[in-house]
């Protein structure tokens, strides 16, 4: 990432607050904010990429002068500033400001008091064929229709009563054993990308987490994970090639991944490289997330209970775990329950071989 002149990311600078107190302040655009902590620390860093995406925030404010009142622009403006927005994870109120500007493109002009159930499902059904899609959609204006309400744009919620697509259980394709070898025989260990893969694997935790994780985690043989999602702590145990690879990192950055300019990954950046990464590897339909998948299902395969895979993953319920490891139960139980008869059959067929040997002696 770009310095000042005053060793500062981009964009900060050194101020003096209204108490004399000295605090790093980034300024662009007409936006600003300050920023706590040591600079260039991964918590600075984080407050950093956040106040990156307030400028997009504060883009699609300046538009409010411009918008229509009554419509689904002039609702989306107040949501952002309210309390129901304000009060999400940063990684949460990027992605449902992604699924609602999407949707503004098509609808942002129309009033809001003209959006019925009717249209809801309407716009539902013209997403059928990516159902994932379609729900977080419906999710998100859920949200914000119910603020629509709450601030008296609308007099009751026209998403609320809309049923989401039933989910087919599949999402983000898991890897398999053959997909995972054929990664790591284009990025050997030493690669970044490597180090990307094995993060993800050998701790079964999501991008977000592991594009967090530095030398300062590490204790021993274990890792320190804070959920990002759940703010569940985790210490997980380092598998034995995750130590292996680690042992190549330098111990000079905060985070074991970083990007090109050597600062930390946002979760989307670190995404879309990924994607790269996979598509070098002649796997376009594999992803990061579907690592995590991998990894809970090893650990079925190898029969760790329901209780060992949540203590790994950090799931909270059955159901949640039952999504990455169903299939791997599956087989694992067949060719257990196979062996079993395959045993007793065996068995019945030595004892009956006794019965006939024991007529034969008694002739």
């Amino acid at each position: 990432m770009q310095r000042t002149k005053s060793g500062l990311p981009k964009h900060c600078s050194w101020n003096y607050d209204q108490h004399g107190k000295r605090r790093v302040r980034f300024r662009k655009g007409g936006f600003s904010t300050y920023l706590t902590g040591t600079p260039w620390s991964e918590d600075f860093m984080r407050q950093h990429a956040t106040a990156l995406d307030g400028l997009k925030v504060q883009a699609t404010e300046i538009g409010a002068s411009r918008t229509k009142a009554g419509t689904f622009d002039a609702l989306c403006v107040l949501y952002y500033r309210s309390p129901d927005f304000c009060g999400l994870k940063p990684s949460t109120q990027v992605a449902r400001r992604n699924v609602l500007e999407r949707f503004r493109l098509e609808h942002g002009g129309k009033p809001i008091r003209g959006l019925g159930r009717i249209h809801i499902r309407e716009i539902m059904g013209a997403r059928a064929a990516t159902p994932e899609a379609a729900n977080a959609l419906l999710k998100a204006l859920r949200a914000v229709l119910s603020y629509g309400v709450d601030v008296g744009m609308i007099s009751d919620n026209p998403a609320a009563a809309v049923k989401k697509y039933r989910s087919t259980g599949e999402g983000h394709h898991s890897w398999n054993e053959d997909e995972i070898a054929t990664f790591g025989t284009k990025h050997p260990v030493g690669t970044k990308a490597r180090l990307a893969l094995d993060l993800l694997l050998f701790t079964v935790q999501r991008r977000g987490d592991v594009i967090r994780m530095g030398w300062q985690h590490v204790t021993g043989d274990t890792i320190a994970v804070r959920q990002e999602k759940t703010d569940t702590p985790l210490v997980l145990p380092l598998h034995p090639d995750l130590k292996l690879t680690l042992a190549a990192v330098p111990r000079t950055n905060m985070t074991f991944l970083t990007t090109d300019l050597g600062a930390p990954f946002s979760a989307a950046g670190f995404g879309n490289w990924f994607r790269a990464q996979c598509d070098a590897a002649g796997l376009p339909h594999c992803s990061a997330h579907g690592l995590r998948k991998a990894g809970a299902t090893r650990l079925a395969n190898a029969g760790c209970s329901t209780d060992q895979i949540k203590a790994i993953t950090g799931h909270k319920s059955l159901s949640e775990v039952e999504r990455y490891t169903k299939a791997a139960d599956q087989r694992r139980l067949a060719r257990q329950a196979m062996a079993i008869q395959v045993g007793a059959e065996g068995e019945q067929k030595l004892s009956n071989l006794h019965s006939r040997l024991d007529k034969i002696g008694a002739k």
